[in-house]
């Protein structure tokens, strides 16, 4: 994917060289660019739907980092990367899945269950499904988009929820005081509710936010100005063709090819993913 025919508004230049890709090994002494820490590498666990690394500094003093950018190794910048696979060969498929979990070898896809995930529009579900897809199909649960969530109480009210029917909904600029938190909170009031229905949210005006602005080469996302539509603006600055609809779906799927795993989603969104598929998932 080339990002050279993007404008100049609100975005810092492409970056021209490309970090190398370090996957983390216990021992390995690193620098943490931000608060200056430098310890040596003596675990790494997956917490909240992330990569943490934990370095130990030379006087017995541990702090923890995400995985990612923003690392030095031998002085030299890193994308620090989870570990590498065991050289000893696994079971034939075994892997991880995009979602950073164990890939379940053999396993075909289950029969979809009663419980369902609901998100915003089409562009949520496709990047759900392209990080937690594989994840999906072993536990049965189906994404099925929205298309917005004014209708959320009736929608609800129509599914039904249930012991062994839940409803995990995910919601896009979940903050306080918003449009979209009284109607969370209505839903969640509503008879059956309580226990059979999840809703959840990040921060973000669209879920195209969630993409970590790193993964593609820039330093933050463009700020739209009131009254002009957010997606729009966004591949206006980006330099984009932005006037039909094709247009936009074309400018998202340019995005979402830059998504290879949950390494390139900002944490606000994997933990709440995560929150729902456990909902929906432990008995």
């Amino acid at each position: 994917m080339s990002y050279q025919n993007w404008g100049p508004q609100d975005l810092s230049a492409p970056a021209k060289t490309q970090l190398p890709e370090v996957p983390v090994e216990r021992g390995m002494v690193l620098e943490e660019v931000q608060s200056g820490w430098v310890g040596a590498v003596t675990r790494v666990e997956k917490s909240g739907g992330m990569h943490v690394v934990a370095l130990e500094d030379r006087r017995g003093k541990s702090r923890s980092f995400r995985l990612g950018f923003g690392f030095l190794l031998d002085g030299q910048p890193i994308r620090l990367m989870p570990p590498a696979p065991k050289k000893t060969a696994p079971a034939a498929g075994a892997g991880r899945t995009a979602s950073g979990s164990v890939r379940v070898a053999g396993q075909r896809a289950q029969v979809a269950k009663a419980s369902r995930i609901w998100v915003e529009g089409k562009h949520d579900a496709e990047l759900v499904e392209k990080v937690w897809g594989d994840d999906l199909r072993v536990e049965g649960i189906v994404v099925e988009p929205l298309h917005g969530i004014d209708d959320l109480a009736a929608a609800v009210a129509d599914f039904g929820p249930g012991p062994g029917r839940r409803l995990g909904v995910l919601v896009d600029h979940l903050v306080a005081d918003s449009k979209e938190s009284r109607i969370a909170d209505a839903v969640m009031a509503s008879p059956g509710a309580a226990g059979n229905v999840l809703i959840v949210g990040h921060p973000y005006v669209d879920v195209w936010q969630a993409i970590r602005p790193a993964v593609l080469g820039i330093e933050r996302w463009p700020v739209i100005p009131r009254g002009t539509d957010w997606k729009t603006g966004i591949l206006m600055a980006f330099g984009w063709p932005h006037s039909t609809k094709e247009d936009i779906g074309l400018g998202w799927q340019k995005l979402l090819g830059a998504v290879r795993s949950y390494a390139d989603l900002e944490a606000s969104l994997l933990g709440r993913v995560e929150e729902v598929i456990d909902f929906l998932t432990v008995p």
